[in-house]
C-alpha cells in the first residue's frame, strides 16, 4: 500500500486504561498528522491476551473518544490480524530471514545471546515441535535521522540482539505486528514514547525484509512518576479522568512544552484540539529523560 499523503496512528497496548503518559503520546501524534494535512489512525494492538484485561480496550477507546481523539478511519484490532502475521511469517522465513528456534532464554542467557542449538545455521522442520521464530538481523551501525531527538545511531549485531517474531506459545511478536500493520496500513510517519527507540533499528530491517521504506520517526520523551518511573500498568498510572477531558489536554499539551492559556480548561475538548493545531510547535518537546 503506497501513500504520498502524511498517515500516523496511535496504537496502545491494551494492557490497562489510558493513563495520561499514554495520552501524551496520542496527542503528540494526533497533532503531528492534523498540522501535515495528514491522517490519523487508531490501532489496538491487542495481540497478547494474557496480559490484557477484557474490557480494556473498550476504556481506551472511549477515552480518545471523550477527549474528541477519533480515528480517520475504522479502529484496527491486531487480534484480527493473524493471518497476515502468518503470511509475512512465512514470507521471512522462505527468505532466509527468520529460523526457527529450539533454544530457551536460559540456553541464551548462559550463552550471552549466542545460540548453543545452532538454529540460524540448520534448518529446523515444523513438526520438531513448539519452538519460536526469530527474525535473523543482519550486522549494521544503522543510522537514521529522528524528527526530533535529531541524528541517532544503533549497532545491530545479528544473533545476538535477533528478535522473536512468533513466540513458541503461538502469539505473534510486536515487533513483528506492528511493522506489517505499519505497512499495510501506509503509516508514513511514527511518534512513539522513547522507551521505544532501541527497537527502531531491529525494525527498520524487518520493514525492509517485508520489501517496505521504513516511516520516519519522532520520539517523544515518556512521562514519569514522581519515582522517576515510567507511567505504566506496572507502575499503577491512574486511567484518565474522562470526565474532564479539556483539562487533561491543557496538562498534556503542558507535557509536551506547547504553553497553552489556562483559560482552556473552561472550553470544550474540541475548542482545545483546535488552539492545539494552530500553536503546535515540536522543537518545544522538552527533550528530557529518554
Amino acid at each position: 500500500m503506497t501513500q504520498t499523503t502524511y498517515r500516523g496512528r496511535f496504537a496502545p497496548s491494551p494492557t490497562g486504561p489510558l493513563h495520561f503518559g499514554s495520552l501524551v503520546t496520542a496527542l503528540a501524534s494526533y497533532l503531528e498528522a492534523r498540522t501535515h494535512k495528514g491522517q490519523w489512525l487508531i490501532r489496538i494492538e491487542d495481540i497478547d491476551p494474557l496480559r490484557e484485561p477484557p474490557d480494556a480496550s473498550r476504556r481506551i477507546l472511549h477515552s480518545l473518544e471523550a477527549h474528541h481523539l477519533f480515528s480517520d478511519e475504522p479502529v484496527r484490532f491486531q487480534s484480527q490480524r493473524h493471518d497476515a502475521y502468518q503470511v509475512a511469517v512465512e514470507r521471512l522465513l522462505s527468505q532466509g530471514d527468520a529460523y526457527r528456534c529450539t533454544c530457551s532464554r536460559q540456553q541464551l542467557r548462559e550463552h550471552r545471546g549466542l545460540h548453543p542449538n545452532d538454529c540460524r545455521k540448520r534448518t529446523i522442520p515444523p513438526e520438531s515441535g513448539p519452538c519460536a521464530i526469530r527474525f535473523a538481523l543482519e550486522d549494521e551501525d544503522c543510522r537514521w535521522q529522528d524528527q526530533l531527538l535529531g541524528p541517532q545511531q544503533q549497532t545491530v549485531r545479528a544473533e545476538l540482539d535477533d528478535p522473536v517474531i512468533l513466540r513458541k506459545e503461538g502469539f505473534y511478536s510486536y515487533q513483528l505486528a506492528v511493522v506489517v500493520d505499519d505497512i499495510d496500513q501506509g503509516i508514513t510517519d511514527v511518534v512513539r514514547g522513547s522507551d521505544l527507540l532501541e527497537m527502531t533499528a531491529q525494525q527498520q530491517q524487518i520493514y525492509r525484509a517485508l520489501g517496505a521504506v521504513p516511516p520516519r520517526w519522532l520520539h517523544i520523551p515518556v512521562i514519569r512518576n514522581s519515582q522517576g518511573q515510567k507511567l505504566s500498568k506496572q507502575t499503577h498510572a491512574p486511567a484518565i479522568n474522562d470526565a474532564t477531558p479539556a483539562l487533561n489536554l491543557v496538562r498534556a499539551l503542558h507535557a509536551l512544552g506547547q504553553q497553552p492559556p489556562e483559560a482552556l480548561v473552561q472550553q470544550s475538548p474540541a475548542r482545545v484540539l483546535e488552539w492545539a493545531q494552530q500553536h503546535w510547535h515540536r522543537q518545544a518537546i522538552h527533550l528530557t529523560a529518554r
